[in-house]
């Protein structure tokens, strides 16, 4: 169908992460992903979902009266269609952000919209996907996110932002992955090393668990 994408959920919640952590914020969950990293708590998305015409889908966000939009996955990018819907969210006056794996470009999103850049580590196992051009594109509009699964992970995360200096091109944020790597630990290595970023633990998880949709 033209017009239309593949959607798994849309919900309306507290933004979980990010610099809007905590906003009520309308989350729209595109169908499909390339990738399939180990920590993966949104796995249900990669399959499955409805399709929806744009305007079913615009209905449905409007629905929540709430001016905080998140397009997430699965990989939102992997359905081209999905910069037309940004593209009208944007023109509909709303506050929207993108959460993309860094494997597939930025280049043609809409510069209206907030990208939230995975950077993929070594302990994800999908760091060979990396699209590093996405680099090139971000500004401080954007937000750069580093997800570690242990003190490996970490230590190439901040040698990596050290190397490339990732703060002056968008803020950095790193989260521990939940029930993996104890957030006390990485916000002690982050002090240690006068790191320059935002350390930030999944508000949603702390909420209401791993349920999807919430």
């Amino acid at each position: 169908m033209k017009d239309a994408l593949r959607i798994t959920e849309i919900f309306c919640s507290l933004q979980g992460e990010t610099t809007r952590m905590g906003l009520p914020t309308v989350f729209v969950r595109l169908t499909g992903c390339p990738l399939r990293c180990g920590y993966c708590d949104s796995a249900y998305a990669f399959t499955g979902g409805e399709t929806q015409s744009f305007q079913t889908i615009l209905d449905k966000i409007a629905s929540f009266n709430t001016h905080h939009i998140c397009v997430t996955g699965g990989e939102p990018l992997a359905q081209k269609g999905v910069h037309e819907l940004m593209r009208l969210l944007c023109d509909a006056g709303y506050s929207l952000s993108l959460e993309t794996s860094g494997a597939l470009s930025i280049a043609d999103v809409d510069p209206r919209v907030s990208r939230i850049l995975d950077i993929k580590t070594p302990g994800s196992g999908e760091l060979s996907k990396m699209h590093w051009e996405n680099l090139d594109y971000v500004n401080k509009a954007d937000e750069i996110k580093f997800v570690l699964c242990d003190r490996s992970d970490y230590e190439w995360a901040r040698d990596l932002i050290r190397e490339r200096r990732l703060e002056t091109l968008a803020p950095v944020l790193m989260s521990p992955v939940w029930e993996t790597l104890p957030p006390a630990n990485l916000a002690a290595w982050v002090l240690e090393d006068h790191l320059p970023v935002r350390m930030q633990v999944q508000l949603h998880k702390i909420l209401w668990g791993e349920r999807p949709g919430v």
